[in-house]
């Protein structure tokens, strides 16, 4: 390496003791400088958030400690994208008390992952991305939903999902906050058996790539049958959880005997989807029906994630029809069930 060093005085300084010191001090000022570039334009990681694990029925942090995952769901982002936004995601978390968020990335529908062209699942997978790094940095936990509907059988779109996870769980294995929802809400007379074989597949691709991140499995009828599920879950793996879903208008009691029935067989549940209206997402808003819910799911520390954020004119969405913000929303701007699920998360 030549000794010589111009400065941007103009001067020429030899291998000198004044040099020597000169260069120390210049190349500490320029790892300094780097290290603010770098920090400032570095993607946003997720050590700050704890990695959580499953330990029995319940979800842990790294103490063993149990942990309530509270949140809201958006609703399909190649219809509502504009909900995906560092300020909404920073407002949830500040303002609401939420720590988790979930983007519901549909299948089948019009712009489904599966079902639109390439240029849209290349859209889908940048508001992923933007949603993760939203959400990192507001010191969020994200679900990353594979959220089959229409289609009904999870294998409909089996290898699609498996090349989507494998894709997610590679760029995402070390994020500490990012969760994997593998089927949403497996319908139409599909069995556990089915989805249990759908499953093990995509859990066996995910953990080629990400090792320990919690991995949510839907089960049969819109995930509800979570006490068949219990009596075959899948081996062989840690962290699995089992999505139980909700709307109180329509399912009350015996839908929580369901899911006493798997909890006490071990199932570890996970409310990634509920409202208070009926199973449509639309109805009247049955109030004391979901305070029964809540009062289960603090009961038991299952987390929970309310369905949507938009505002879709429907009775299950978080924000009023006639509001356009996609952020500083106040409470003139929630609907009933968005001022409801709010007093929830206090």
């Amino acid at each position: 390496m030549n000794d010589n060093r111009r400065y941007d005085n103009g001067s020429v300084y030899r291998n000198s003791g004044r040099s020597s010191t000169l260069r120390w001090k210049l190349l500490v000022g320029l790892m300094a400088l780097l290290f603010v570039l770098v920090w400032d334009t570095a993607p946003v990681q997720a050590a700050k958030l704890p990695a959580l694990k499953v330990k029995g029925a319940q979800l842990v942090n790294a103490r063993g400690k149990k942990v309530q995952l509270k949140g809201v769901s958006t609703h399909g982002m190649s219809w509502y994208p504009e909900y995906v936004n560092q300020k909404a995601f920073t407002q949830m978390k500040k303002k609401w008390g939420i720590n988790a968020v979930r983007l519901a990335v549909y299948t089948s529908e019009y712009n489904g992952y599966c079902t639109g062209d390439a240029s849209n699942r290349k859209a889908l997978e940048k508001r992923i991305d933007q949603g993760v790094q939203y959400a990192t940095k507001a010191g969020l936990y994200v679900i990353i939903d594979w959220h089959i509907l229409s289609d009904g059988n999870p294998r409909t779109y089996e290898k699609q999902a498996a090349a989507f996870f494998r894709k997610m769980a590679s760029k995402y294995k070390n994020h500490t906050n990012v969760l994997y929802e593998i089927c949403n809400e497996p319908n139409g007379g599909t069995s556990w058996e089915t989805i249990r074989t759908y499953a093990k597949k995509i859990v066996k691709t995910i953990r080629a790539k990400d090792k320990k991140a919690i991995i949510i499995i839907g089960t049969p009828t819109w995930s509800q049958d979570v006490d068949i599920a219990a009596d075959s879950p899948l081996k062989g793996y840690k962290n699995l959880m089992y999505t139980l879903h909700f709307y109180a208008g329509t399912h009350g009691e015996y839908l929580r005997e369901k899911a006493q029935k798997a909890l006490d067989k071990g199932l570890p549940l996970f409310v990634s989807e509920f409202g208070i209206s009926d199973a449509s997402g639309n109805g009247g808003l049955n109030k004391e029906e979901g305070s029964k819910w809540i009062k289960f799911l603090k009961r038991n520390k299952i987390s929970y994630v309310g369905w949507s954020l938009c505002n879709k004119e429907e009775s299950s969405a978080l924000i009023k029809s006639s509001c356009k913000k996609t952020s500083g929303f106040r409470s003139r701007d929630l609907t009933p069930w968005g001022k409801w699920l709010l007093k929830q998360f206090k």
